[in-house]
C-alpha cells in the first residue's frame, strides 16, 4: 500500500484509512482481528475509530465497543507503533436508552442528534481518559470533534484540546461534520492563541457531488473543496467514500439507494454514467473506479475510509490501489 502525508505533519499515513465503526459489534472479534490483520499485512496503518461506535448497533450500550476491540487487537499483536489510530470525542448521547424508543427496533436518529454530549473541557477530558483505556494505550495519533458543537466556546474546546496535545496524550487534533466557516474561525483561534489548528478534517465526501440547497454541514460541497486547496495543510479524510455500494448497484436501484437523497439530480446520473463507462472499459467495479479516481486527485489530495467488516469487501475495495486511469480516463470522469 502506498503511503502519503497527512497535510503538512511530515506523518505518513496508508494511503487508504480502514474504519472501526462496525468492529466489536456488527463484526465479532475472530471477523474483525482478520480484518485488521489483512490491512497491516497490507501496509495498512491508518485506523480511526470513535467514542460512540457504535451503540446504535447495541441496544443498551453507550458505545465503545470498537475502541474496546481495536485495543484487545493491539495487545494481541504488539502492533501500536506501527499504527496511526485516530478516535474521536463529542458524539456520544447524553441518554442512549432515550435514543430507542419502546417498540422500535431501530435507534431514532432524530432525538439522538439533540442529545449528543458536546465538546466542553470537562466532557471531552473525560471522553479521551475513556478512550485511552479502552484502546489501551497512553496516547492518540489523532483527536477528532466527532460533531461540531455550537453551544460550548471554541476558545473552551481548542484550550482543553490544545492540553491535550501539551501533555502528549493526543499527537494532532481534527474537526469532523463542520462547516466552512467555522472551520476558518477554528484556525484563526488557534493562530491567534497560538493552539495546536486541526489538521485533518473528515467529512463525507466522494466522487458524486452534493445537490444544490443541501443543509448539511457533513458533506464536501465546492467550497469546502476550494477552502482546503487554499490550505494543504489541512488533509482531508473522506468517509463513505463508496456511499454504501451506490456505485456498484444496478443502475434500475440507483434513484432508490438509501445514500442517493443528498446527491440526486442529472449531475448524479451524468457521473454515474461516466464511473459505468470507465469501469466496463478497465473490467473493474464501480466503487474501485471510484476509490481510483479519489486516490488520483492532488488538489486536494483526498485518504478515503474505508468502513467494513468483512475482509472479503475490504479486498475487492483495495485491489483499486492496483488499478490505474490513465489522463482519458480521469478527462471522462471529471467531463461528467
Amino acid at each position: 500500500m502506498r503511503t502519503t502525508e497527512l497535510g503538512t505533519t511530515g506523518l505518513q499515513v496508508s494511503s487508504l484509512a480502514l474504519g472501526c465503526m462496525p468492529l466489536g459489534t456488527l463484526a465479532d472479534d475472530e471477523t474483525s482481528f482478520a480484518l485488521l490483520d489483512r490491512f497491516r499485512a497490507d501496509g495498512g496503518t491508518f485506523l480511526d475509530t470513535a467514542d460512540c461506535y457504535a451503540w446504535w448497533w447495541s441496544q443498551g450500550t453507550d458505545g465503545g465497543q470498537s475502541e474496546e476491540l481495536l485495543g484487545r487487537w493491539l495487545r494481541r499483536t504488539g502492533a501500536r507503533d506501527e499504527m496511526v489510530l485516530a478516535t474521536k470525542g463529542s458524539g456520544r448521547i447524553r441518554d442512549v436508552h432515550a435514543a430507542w424508543p419502546a417498540g422500535r427496533p431501530e435507534a431514532d436518529w432524530d432525538l439522538a442528534r439533540q442529545m449528543f454530549v458536546g465538546a466542553g473541557a470537562a466532557t471531552l477530558r473525560s471522553s479521551l481518559e475513556a478512550s485511552l483505556r479502552r484502546l489501551g494505550t497512553d496516547h492518540v495519533d489523532f483527536y477528532y470533534v466527532h460533531v461540531d458543537d455550537r453551544s460550548t466556546p471554541l476558545e473552551e474546546t481548542l484550550a482543553e484540546l490544545a492540553a491535550f496535545v501539551a501533555e502528549g496524550k493526543v499527537r494532532h487534533i481534527g474537526w469532523s461534520n463542520v462547516r466552512t466557516w467555522r472551520l476558518e474561525r477554528i484556525r484563526a483561534l488557534c493562530a491567534q492563541h497560538g493552539w495546536p489548528a486541526p489538521v485533518a478534517l473528515q467529512q463525507e465526501h466522494s466522487y458524486l457531488t452534493r445537490r444544490a440547497g443541501l443543509g448539511s454541514a457533513s458533506i464536501v460541497d465546492d467550497e469546502q473543496l476550494d477552502y482546503l486547496r487554499e490550505h494543504p495543510d489541512l488533509a482531508l479524510v473522506a468517509y463513505s467514500p463508496l456511499l454504501k455500494g451506490l456505485y456498484d448497484a444496478p443502475p434500475a436501484q440507483r434513484a432508490d439507494w438509501p445514500t442517493m437523497g443528498p446527491y440526486a439530480g442529472d449531475a448524479a446520473h451524468r457521473r454515474l454514467a461516466a464511473v459505468d463507462a470507465v469501469a466496463a472499459e478497465l473490467g473493474a467495479t464501480g466503487s474501485q473506479v471510484v476509490l481510483a479516481w479519489m486516490l488520483a486527485q492532488d488538489s486536494p489530495r483526498r485518504i478515503p475510509l474505508l468502513g467494513t467488516s468483512r475482509v472479503s469487501r475490504y479486498l475487492e475495495a483495495a485491489a483499486a490501489l492496483d488499478l490505474e486511469l490513465d489522463t482519458t480516463h480521469l478527462a471522462t470522469l471529471d467531463a461528467a
